[in-house]
């Protein structure tokens, strides 16, 4: 089947095709289980274990369970994948990702989050999103590409079982899905526990299940090409950038899986805010200051160029596959990020003392 599509549109307009519908399950499913890292870190750097906690632990684990079954079962290979194949930088990964959770607790939401807050509506989120992928472009080939060099080079992982957790561990891809099956009941246990609906909670799963089928489409169309087609899964800060400049460069855009991934999860999005009725337009206000936002958008943009991608990119698809540098990067993310909210709490606190005196 997937022979006569790309003998009848191309390979690009296939891929394009495939990143819709992953995009669309993602930004629907994202809308309605509120899933969101930054939510999740704020409830740990609070000590609770909470509901959006269990939220992302079920689409993690959900990811990382379909990913790993797949390829124990044959149907996938991700070994050619940029994130294991490719020299790799931990030094990014480890600032990058700093930076980034720093930058999501500023902005209240990571790339994924700001583009499917977008499209309920939410202006902050809109603005501060472009902002984000201006200065990505500008990390990836720009003024701050240098910089972006600089720190990459410090400390380099070469491609290959270096970069592979699960080489580096001796574990098979059938343990891992075995591991993450089991996480990935407990997560739902927790999620019980902490009242989330079911719904939500299945929605969470789907999230993984859309990032194992970004895997699963590119690796189909890679088979039957007579092109090179990288395989790549759900990440938003390069479609993003790629998708921007291509509008404002080109008359006409490259066909591929991240064109149609971005317009997918904001079509998707929608379709979940506007069927729940919980569509409305945000704006700035005293309590969300905009200069907030745009810090939080330049670090960001900067950190998920640096980290090899954002918190879905490198977290989700990156650790779904085992590489290394993901799992740096999405660790630091947390950290970056509950460090920062309990900074923030630090300042904010003797001021809101102050002003209720």
């Amino acid at each position: 089947m997937i022979e006569t599509l790309i003998d009848r549109y191309g390979d690009g307009a296939v891929l394009m095709m495939a990143g819709l519908a992953v995009g669309g399950l993602f930004g629907a499913a994202a809308q309605h289980s509120r899933f969101c890292l930054r939510a999740a870190a704020v409830e740990v750097s609070g000590g609770q274990l909470g509901p959006r906690l269990s939220i992302w632990l079920v689409a993690f684990f959900a990811a990382l369970t379909a990913v790993q079954g797949a390829v124990a079962a044959g149907w996938l290979d991700v070994s050619q994948s940029r994130q294991l194949a490719a020299t790799g930088s931990l030094s990014g990964a480890i600032v990058g990702g700093l930076m980034f959770g720093a930058g999501m607790i500023l902005a209240r939401g990571c790339a994924s989050r700001l583009l499917v807050l977008s499209a309920t509506g939410n202006l902050r989120a809109f603005i501060t999103g472009l902002l984000l992928t201006l200065v990505a472009q500008s990390a990836l080939r720009g003024a701050l590409a240098p910089a972006r060099e600089a720190i990459a080079g410090l400390w380099l992982i070469p491609g290959g079982p270096a970069r592979s957790l699960s080489a580096q561990l001796g574990l098979t891809p059938g343990l891992v899905a075995g591991v993450g099956a089991v996480a990935l009941i407990l997560s739902f246990g927790l999620a019980f526990r902490r009242g989330v609906q079911a719904s939500h909670g299945i929605a969470a799963a789907l999230v993984g299940v859309a990032v194992a089928l970004g895997w699963a489409a590119t690796y189909a169309v890679s088979q039957v090409s007579f092109e090179v087609i990288p395989i790549s899964s759900v990440t938003f800060t390069g479609p993003s950038t790629d998708t921007l400049m291509g509008l404002v460069n080109d008359t006409s855009l490259p066909l591929g899986f991240g064109v149609g991934l971005v317009p997918g999860v904001f079509l998707g999005s929608a379709a979940a805010a506007i069927l729940t009725r919980e569509f409305r337009i945000q704006r700035f206000g005293a309590d969300t200051p905009m200069e907030r936002y745009l810090v939080g958008a330049v670090l960001m943009g900067f950190g998920a160029m640096l980290a090899g991608g954002c918190a879905v990119g490198a977290g989700m698809s990156g650790g779904a596959i085992m590489a290394v540098t993901a799992w740096v990067a999405v660790f630091f993310m947390w950290v970056g990020a509950m460090a920062t909210k309990l900074v923030l709490e630090r300042i904010g606190g003797p001021a809101r003392r102050a002003a209720a005196g």
